[in-house]
């Protein structure tokens, strides 16, 4: 897809008027609307934890079918803002990280000496991505950490598929105010010749002999 494309697809998208952005953020969109590129508002959300607050603002989708034209294949692209008010964490030192997995339980974050926030989002095929699906484990997990500017992902998921994708996630090392932000991040979708949905995630681990996670979870919405 053409840089031109792209951004004015994401331009007319966001022109739309409120009452039809709002009808699109009420309900998910079936398989033959997704046809056209369809914006989606997403509502903010506020989870607090032991000496932490975590927000997400200013979240939204912008979703196209893969110029592919197979049936199995969709791109979206993802905006939003999370911000980690950290009140107290111990002192770390930040050493070799083993990496986000997604292995059952850890909702994809991952720590290596110092607290950390994580953000990203959990994509499915044809699996309703709710809470009990998140704490059963995942299939497996990519990283597009650093891609906050805009990076892009293709992403292969086949029947009953569940991963997480993270995009980006910062260190804390000390009390703060910490913040993630990411604007048009593409994510293409390929394998998935039934229905997608995708649902944000963001993690705050703070480390210490009183550990805790604190984990924010958005509002799934359906990628076609």
């Amino acid at each position: 897809m053409s840089m031109n494309r792209s951004n004015g697809a994401r331009r007319t998208a966001r022109a739309l008027g409120i009452g039809a952005a709002a009808a699109v953020a009420m309900g998910l969109f079936s398989t033959g609307a997704a046809n056209a590129d369809t914006f989606v508002p997403l509502p903010d959300g506020e989870r607090l934890g032991p000496d932490v607050k975590v927000t997400r603002t200013h979240e939204s989708a912008l979703i196209s079918p893969s110029l592919s034209a197979n049936g199995a294949g969709r791109t979206v692209w993802v905006s939003g803002t999370v911000m980690a008010d950290v009140a107290a964490t111990p002192e770390g030192k930040a050493g070799p990280t083993n990496g986000a997995a997604g292995a059952p339980g850890t909702n994809n974050s991952s720590t290596h000496g110092v607290s950390r926030l994580s953000s990203g989002y959990i994509v499915g095929c044809q699996v309703s991505i709710s809470d009990s699906a998140i704490s059963a484990g995942v299939s497996g997990g990519v990283s597009l950490s650093g891609a906050s500017a805009g990076g892009s992902l293709g992403l292969k998921l086949g029947p009953g598929q569940v991963k997480f994708v993270e995009i980006d996630g910062k260190d804390i090392k000390k009390a703060g105010t910490y913040s993630v932000e990411y604007q048009d991040v593409e994510m293409e979708i390929q394998g998935c010749a039934g229905y997608a949905q995708a649902r944000a995630y963001s993690v705050v681990e703070i480390i210490g002999d009183n550990y805790s996670k604190t984990s924010l979870y958005g509002m799934p919405f359906s990628i076609g």
